[in-house]
């Protein structure tokens, strides 16, 4: 097993000194979603359960998808008692026209299901690379597809597609991720064109690395491909090209999901928002 990302406000086996702690969170902006439908997917962990807690927070009804049943239990059991609700659906994105299906009737489209392999091009698994664009590329055009209509239809809807700074910038031993995060920034840019005339918006958010088990996960293969310990590869790989020496937390995305699914971000698409702590400011 990889080794777990340090916490924030800890010392970091092989670091100088204690990494600078997560600020305080403020309080949640005062969102209303009441009355909207929303699809997330990737929605039992990570940033898609903060996504999704999110949005059913601000009043909305939460399609939650994803593969793994005992994320979404647990995700459900979190929700309960927020303004608005959680429905869990098992569902494997390879699988596209269900996904396609899925998404009719939703108001909200929140594509965030991810996957992450590290190896160099010319050992990357053909499988795996393809595995990762149908997931993280197809996929999401599928769901905008399945969505289109019914927003189209009202007048109003709002997609967002969680991209990732490596949607703006290329790292080594990452193509398959790399490769589909800079198609989805295509894609959300198309939509945003042709959503435009229909009240439609669509955007991407653009966080750095989060601290999620997708990104623990990745700090053995980091290793290896980078010829270092595993205690470097957080300071010396991850957070060497960022201004602020910290993972994003995964409810810092979720708010800026949320904020752009509100009314008050009607003029707002065809962008990339990035959370980033200044690493694409170089």
């Amino acid at each position: 097993m990889s080794t777990p990302v340090t916490a924030a406000g800890t010392t970091a086996p092989g670091t100088a000194g204690p990494a600078p702690a997560v600020p305080p969170r403020p309080a949640a902006l005062d969102l209303d979603l009441r009355g909207r439908t929303a699809l997330v997917t990737g929605a039992a962990g990570g940033i898609g359960r903060a996504c999704a807690l999110r949005l059913a927070a601000a009043g909305a009804r939460v399609r939650a998808l994803d593969r793994a049943a005992e994320g979404l239990e647990e995700l459900t059991a979190r929700a309960d008692g927020l303004p608005g609700a959680v429905e869990p659906r098992l569902l494997d994105l390879t699988d596209l026209d269900a996904a396609e299906e899925a998404a009719a009737g939703a108001d909200i489209l929140v594509n965030n299901a991810g996957l992450q392999l590290v190896r160099p091009i010319e050992s990357f698994p053909p499988e795996v690379f393809h595995t990762l664009l149908t997931v993280m590329l197809e996929a999401p055009f599928r769901l905008i597809r399945g969505a289109l209509p019914h927003m189209y239809a009202q007048g109003w809807g709002r997609v967002v597609n969680l991209s990732s700074v490596h949607g703006l910038r290329a790292s080594a031993f990452k193509s398959a991720y790399v490769a589909a995060k800079h198609g989805l920034e295509g894609l959300s840019k198309t939509a945003a064109l042709e959503g435009a005339p229909h009240g439609v918006t669509s955007n991407c958010v653009n966080p750095g690395y989060v601290r999620t088990p997708l990104v623990e996960r990745q700090i053995a293969d980091q290793a290896v491909a980078h010829g270092i310990p595993e205690d470097r590869v957080l300071t010396e790989v991850m957070l060497k090209d960022s201004a602020l020496k910290r993972l994003v937390e995964p409810e810092e995305v979720a708010e800026a999901v949320a904020y752009l699914c509100t009314p008050q971000a009607a003029f707002i698409t065809g962008a990339s928002l990035t959370l980033d702590g200044g690493w694409t400011a170089h």
